[in-house]
């Protein structure tokens, strides 16, 4: 009892640490948006065709070295300035996966091999687009949980509009840190009591295989920057398919960022989004 007690513990510490950093990104580069960047740069940084706009924004994640978790409060903030969902929806999805630290953590941990890292970057933003087109045709709102209207930003000084960054970043790391450790706790007592070998005993076949890995990307919740580590250690488990299944879905979805959603946007929105994902890894898994 003991030892188990001790392993849960070592493995919810173990899922702090290597979150807190990305949290503490986020909520920073939150507070920048919300001090530095007015309603009109954001209406000019979206394009008015629905398309561009979610290729862009799929694309954009390139330049977001950020996590599953430190994603969420920047997403929040820039639906609040006005993105619509099917621009920042495909950002949120890909930043955590196609940024160049994850690419090369993928590159190293597959032996120094371009096949998954291509894969892991084209599976990403083909997911990262269709659940954008769908968030064009089936979500007009915002869908935030607190709807509230962004005030005009008045002129300010730089020590104020830094003050303002450092104050906003405090609040928001509260509002968000409670739900990152309960979301720790939750994947840590799975870890510890969801053995991953009676998984792995279940994941025969092409469709079992996939179903097993994205069920363990989440269960796991793995940062993006450390989860191809893991994936490659599979490799004599499981199929590529799935493993490329697990390295798209585990930073889309996993407990800690699945709790984040749910304390932004509304709680049915969120259910639907969960489906969207599982739906296009799982399908797209299948055809690789």
């Amino acid at each position: 009892m003991m030892n188990t007690f001790l392993q849960l513990n070592t493995i919810f510490i173990s899922i702090l640490i290597e979150s807190l950093p990305f949290v503490v990104l986020g909520v920073f580069v939150s507070g920048v948006i919300q001090m530095f960047v007015s309603e009109e740069a954001v209406q000019r940084w979206v394009p008015k065709n629905r398309l561009l706009a979610i290729v862009y924004a799929t694309l954009l994640g390139v330049f977001f070295p950020s996590c599953e978790c430190s994603i969420v409060p920047i997403t929040r903030r820039l639906v609040a300035k006005g993105v619509p969902l099917y621009a920042a929806v495909p950002f949120m999805l890909t930043a955590p996966v196609i940024n160049p630290v994850v690419l090369f953590s993928t590159y190293i941990a597959f032996g120094s091999s371009w096949t998954m890292v291509l894969c892991r970057a084209l599976f990403a933003c083909a997911v990262a687009v269709a659940v954008g087109a769908v968030m064009a045709i089936r979500h007009e709102g915002s869908e935030l949980r607190h709807e509230r209207r962004e005030m005009p930003m008045m002129p300010r000084t730089w020590k104020e509009k830094i003050v303002g960054t450092l104050r906003h970043t405090i609040d928001e790391f509260f509002a968000t840190g409670k739900y990152l450790i309960i979301g720790a706790f939750i994947a840590s007592a799975m870890q510890t009591y969801v053995k991953t070998s009676a998984l792995v005993a279940i994941g025969n076949g092409k469709v079992a295989a996939s179903l097993v890995m994205m069920a363990l990307a989440f269960v796991l919740s793995l940062c993006s920057e450390a989860d191809a580590f893991i994936a490659s250690s599979f490799q004599s488990t499981f199929p590529f398919h799935a493993l490329a299944a697990f390295l798209v879905y585990g930073p889309m979805l996993d407990v800690k960022n699945t709790l984040m959603l749910f304390q932004s946007f509304r709680a049915r929105f969120v259910w639907k989004l969960i489906s969207y994902i599982t739906l296009f890894v799982f399908a797209g898994s299948l055809l690789i």
